[in-house]
């Protein structure tokens, strides 16, 4: 097996602030790129380096090492400009292009990249247990508001303050849609909720990938309801509702019909794994991932 070579890429050169790469170098297959969750770092994806890596040891593995721990709960807005500055130039340097593996919130994250990126190059664009249609649910312990019922937090989220923090930037209140449509500034535009004056941009961008992978499983614990990471969700009575039944989806609002009807839409559930151990179980990335970083 082809020995690694792993260190720091600083790019103090390129951007006013420090962007660094936890990077995997070896020779073939297209890049990998990682982009981590909340209240953490390149770090959490050791194990899913290793596994790259012993699987197909002619694979570039680049974790983004920006906005971690604290950080990551800076505006999402903010974070998907951080990250397409780091991620731009990787994706100039492979002209065959790159595959993407995002986790958690960095799915979210991610789904910004995807709609503003116009001539991204993006292969496979793998979500890792991310609340793609939204959270209700499973508030961190972390922040302040943490012993606040679900039912409350709306009043805080959907405010310009609110709007500052990234999670609220997802929080997805199934009962107070009307507030979510006009206090929530990224998913609600993201997912096509609101209409806006790029949606069909964002559309167009969405859909260069070529393959669109969700993740997700009903143990995961954390993800609310855990079938948002396969974009599902509840409707206005807390039934949950399939994908293929969403407004999104029947209308093709951003593209998720399309990318069905091309037969590049995977849905990949695993049963008995929590939320914080989706990057570290191989069975996760035979089943669910390996595949797609062939091509």
């Amino acid at each position: 097996m082809t020995n690694l070579l792993r260190k720091f890429v600083n790019c103090p050169f390129m951007y006013s602030f420090l962007l660094c790469a936890y990077v995997a170098v070896t020779d073939g297959y297209k890049p990998v790129i990682l982009v981590h969750g909340l209240f953490d770092g390149p770090g959490q994806f050791s194990s899913l380096i290793k596994f790259i890596s012993e699987s197909h040891p002619g694979t570039t593995v680049i974790a983004i090492d920006l906005y971690n721990d604290d950080d990551s709960i800076q505006p999402l807005w903010k974070q998907v400009e951080g990250f397409k500055k780091a991620i731009y130039p990787i994706m100039q340097n492979s002209s065959d292009g790159v595959h993407l593996i995002c986790y958690s919130q960095g799915g979210m994250i991610c789904r910004g990249l995807l709609a503003t990126l116009d001539d991204h190059n993006i292969h496979s664009a793998i979500f890792l247990s991310a609340p793609l249609a939204g959270q209700y649910g499973g508030i961190d312990s972390r922040f302040w508001w943490s012993s606040m019922s679900k039912k409350m937090l709306y009043l805080f989220c959907y405010t310009a303050i609110g709007q500052m923090v990234s999670v609220c930037n997802y929080w997805n209140d199934p009962y107070h849609q009307r507030m979510f449509l006009s206090g929530n500034t990224y998913l609600a535009l993201l997912n096509g909720d609101r209409t806006h004056a790029n949606i069909t941009t964002w559309k167009n961008n969405f859909l260069r990938i070529k393959k669109f992978v969700l993740i997700g499983g009903r143990d995961d614990g954390l993800i609310s309801p855990w079938q948002s990471s396969l974009f599902s969700f509840y409707d206005d009575k807390g039934n949950v509702v399939d994908m293929r039944n969403t407004n999104w989806y029947l209308k093709d609002v951003f593209g998720l019909r399309t990318l069905d009807l091309r037969k590049d839409l995977v849905q990949c559930e695993l049963d008995g794994i929590e939320h914080i151990k989706w990057p570290h179980v191989e069975e996760v990335y035979t089943s669910c991932i390996e595949e797609w970083l062939r091509a």
